[in-house]
């Protein structure tokens, strides 16, 4: 595993951790580190479950087996289980040190962007509207959206609401920051601009940031460190410049590799021909002759390359918005 960007003990630490969902497992024995002021990459294709994870770190959904520990506390008595039980007290109060920027920016649309901002520290804290309103100022300055403070949601563009929902994110100065897929639907130039964004903040305020991605110029711009996962599994935790390393391998170079970092690479460099694309080749060929669904074959989704455009000797990426 890749050495800590921090000597400091993990402000998130996942151990076994295991997600079942009607009998399917959509996590299996995640071990998972993150450390105080680095930025964590999490990346896999569509339905390789770093959403699903991402919800268990925060205390969405239970997990089943193993237990997540944020901030030295274990969140397993907090959260409880599918059928009861956790303490909502505790748990909000461990909740008001992180913040989350979600996929689509979950701005609510009857409020402008100020009143969005607000909304958390008028909810969780005592301090006065007045300083309240400064703080608002001082977020959304952060993001470069003070000038539009008074506009609602409708009135500003995909990338100005990624930026007006993390400066809500911000509210309450949290220790750490999650991103769910905070590129997806923009275009190539809005989408550095949230990649410079990540960075100025990791820097400035000092917090740490875990990023759920499978855009892989994203990823590489942000990340100190990078785990994969795949069906589930988690397949390697690693610094940037491995990823980098492994990415850039020639192909004669690439066949002495083990199985799994074949499939990384090809993840990675988003290869029309590797591992991934075999194994789903393979299940459809088997569902064909069983004649049952793919699904039953595959019961959990494999990761999903990003598509590589142009010759045959280039490693030139595009995004995908696909969620």
């Amino acid at each position: 595993m890749a050495e800590p960007t921090s000597k400091k003990p993990p402000v998130i630490s996942c151990q076994q951790v295991a997600k079942i969902f009607d009998g399917r497992t959509v996590l299996e024995s995640i071990d998972l580190e993150v450390f105080p002021g680095e930025t964590m990459v999490i990346m896999g294709g569509s339905g390789s479950g770093k959403s699903t994870l991402l919800r268990v770190i925060i205390g969405s959904f239970p997990a089943d087996r193993g237990k997540v520990v944020l901030f030295g506390q274990d969140m397993s008595p907090l959260v409880g289980t599918e059928t009861g039980g956790g303490n909502e007290d505790k748990l909000a109060e461990v909740r008001k040190r992180f913040g989350i920027l979600f996929q689509s920016g979950a701005l609510f649309n009857s409020m402008t962007i100020a009143e969005n901002v607000a909304l958390p520290m008028q909810e969780h804290t005592d301090i006065s509207q007045e300083i309240i309103d400064i703080q608002v100022k001082i977020k959304l300055e952060l993001v470069g959206l003070r000038e539009h403070a008074n506009k609602y949601p409708s009135q500003i563009s995909g990338g100005m609401k990624k930026r007006a929902g993390l400066a809500r994110a911000l509210a309450l100065d949290p220790e750490i920051l999650f991103y769910d897929e905070p590129s997806a639907g923009l275009d190539p130039v809005t989408s550095a601009q949230i990649d410079r964004l990540i960075i100025d903040l990791s820097k400035q305020l000092g917090v740490t940031s875990v990023v759920v991605t499978h855009e892989m110029d994203s990823a590489f711009t942000i990340a100190d460190r990078m785990a994969m996962l795949d069906r589930g599994k988690m397949l390697k935790v690693e610094t940037r410049d491995w990823y980098d390393n492994l990415r850039k391998l020639s192909d004669q170079e690439a066949k002495e590799l083990p199985q799994t970092e074949r499939l990384i690479r090809q993840f990675l460099r988003g290869d029309a021909e590797g591992p991934i694309t075999e194994r789903r080749s393979e299940a459809a060929f088997e569902a064909d002759l069983l004649g049952v669904p793919v699904e039953q074959i595959l019961p959990t989704p494999s990761v999903e390359a990003t598509r590589r455009v142009g010759s045959a000797g280039g490693t030139g990426l595009f995004r995908r918005s696909k969620g």
